[in-house]
C-alpha cells in the first residue's frame, strides 16, 4: 500500500509560502512531518516558492522525490506573500487546509491543536500572535497602532496580532476561491468570511535562520492593502476635508473683504502662502489617495490571472515547466 494513502478518512494539506529560505525549508519539514505524526490523518505539504534566487527550488525538488507526502509549486516569478498562499490555497485537496511560514515563527507543534479545535466542529481557527521573541519596541508598537487605525476605518473587524498561520475547513476554502481581487488582504477575507471562528494564542519563536524577507517597503504595501480593501473611509475624509477647506477659505474671503472695506487691508503674504501650502498639500495627498483606489480598479478590469507556475513537483506534478497554467 502506498505509504502516504495509509489511513482511510480526512486529509489535511499544509500550505507554506516560501522566497529564499533554503536554510529553514528542511528544518521546517522534519517538524512539520513531526507534527503530524501525532495528528493521524492523511497529509500533504505544500511549498510554493514565490520566485526564490536561492536553491530553495532545488531543495523543494528533492524532498518531493523522497517524500510522496510533498509537493512543490514553483512560481514562474515573485508575486508576493499574499498570492503565494492563495496559490497553494488553490491546489490543496485536503479536508481542511493550513497555511503557515516556513522560517518556524508559525510553529509547526501548533498543528496538533489546530485540527483539534476543527475536529470539536470550528470552520476557522485562527492564530494570535501575543508577542515575538525578536520583535524590537518600535515593530510591536507600529503593530499595536495599524490594528487601531484599521479597525476604526474598517467595517470589518481585525483580530489585533492576527497572523496568516489558521486554519480552515473545506467549505471555507472554497468560499475564499470566489474571491479573485489582486492587492488581497488575505486576513481581512478569512475574517469578513464568516463561518464559525475559533482563535488560538501563541508566542512567535525567533526565526530558525537567516532574515525576513518583509522590508519596510512590503510592510507598507501590506498596511495599505489592509485598509484600501476594506474601508472607504480615506475617500470620505478626503471629501469632508474638502468641504471643510472650502468653508474656511470662504470665510477667509469674507475676512479679507471686511478689511478692504473699512480700510484696514494690510500685506498678508504670510498667511497667504500658508494657506497655499496648506491647501496644496491637502490636494496632493487626497489626490494621491484616489490614485491608489483607481490604480486598483485599473488593476482588477485587466482581469489578469493571479499568478502562473513554472513547474509542478510532487505525487500529482511534474519536473516539465507548466507556465500555462494561470489562476
Amino acid at each position: 500500500m502506498d505509504r502516504c494513502n495509509q489511513k482511510d478518512g480526512a486529509m489535511l494539506s499544509i500550505v507554506v509560502p516560501v522566497y529564499n529560505e533554503q536554510l529553514n525549508i528542511e528544518k521546517f519539514y522534519e517538524e512539520a512531518t513531526k507534527a503530524m505524526q501525532s495528528v493521524g490523518m492523511n497529509y500533504e505539504i505544500i511549498f510554493v516558492d514565490d520566485g526564490s534566487k536561492d536553491t530553495t527550488p532545488l531543495i523543494l525538488s528533492r524532498l518531493s522525490q523522497q517524500d510522496c507526502h510533498v509537493r512543490a509549486l514553483i512560481l514562474a516569478r515573485n508575486f508576493g506573500h499574499q498570492l503565494a498562499i492563495t496559490c497553494g490555497m488553490d491546489h490543496a485537496r485536503g479536508d481542511a487546509v493550513i497555511t503557515m511560514d516556513g522560517d518556524l515563527q508559525h510553529p509547526p507543534a501548533m498543528i496538533p491543536d489546530l485540527v483539534k479545535r476543527w475536529r470539536e466542529g470550528y470552520d476557522v481557527v485562527q492564530t494570535v500572535r501575543k508577542a515575538t521573541d525578536d520583535s524590537g519596541f518600535v515593530k510591536r508598537q507600529t503593530s499595536k497602532w495599524y490594528y487601531i487605525i484599521l479597525n476604526a476605518v474598517s467595517p470589518v473587524h481585525i483580530t489585533p496580532g492576527g497572523s496568516d498561520f489558521r486554519l480552515v475547513d473545506r467549505r471555507v476554502l472554497e468560499t475564499f476561491k470566489l474571491f479573485r481581487e489582486h492587492d488581497r488582504f488575505i486576513r481581512g477575507i478569512i475574517g469578513d468570511i464568516g463561518y464559525k471562528q475559533k482563535t488560538i494564542s501563541f508566542v512567535a519563536p525567533k526565526r530558525f535562520a537567516g532574515k525576513s524577507k518583509f522590508s519596510m517597503r512590503k510592510m507598507l504595501h501590506f498596511a495599505l492593502d489592509g485598509i484600501m480593501a476594506y474601508s472607504k473611509i480615506p475617500l470620505r475624509i478626503s471629501f469632508y476635508t474638502g468641504m471643510v477647506s472650502g468653508l474656511l477659505s470662504i470665510g477667509l474671503i469674507v475676512h479679507a473683504l471686511y478689511c478692504h472695506i473699512v480700510g484696514e487691508a494690510a500685506p498678508g503674504w504670510t498667511t497667504t502662502m500658508i494657506v497655499i501650502c496648506m491647501l496644496g498639500g491637502l490636494q496632493l495627498m487626497f489626490m494621491g489617495i484616489m490614485g491608489e483606489y483607481i490604480g486598483r480598479i485599473f488593476e482588477e478590469v485587466k482581469h489578469r490571472p493571479l499568478y502562473w507556475l513554472r513547474a509542478e513537483l510532487g505525487q500529482t506534478g511534474s519536473t516539465d515547466s507548466e507556465e500555462q497554467k494561470t489562476r
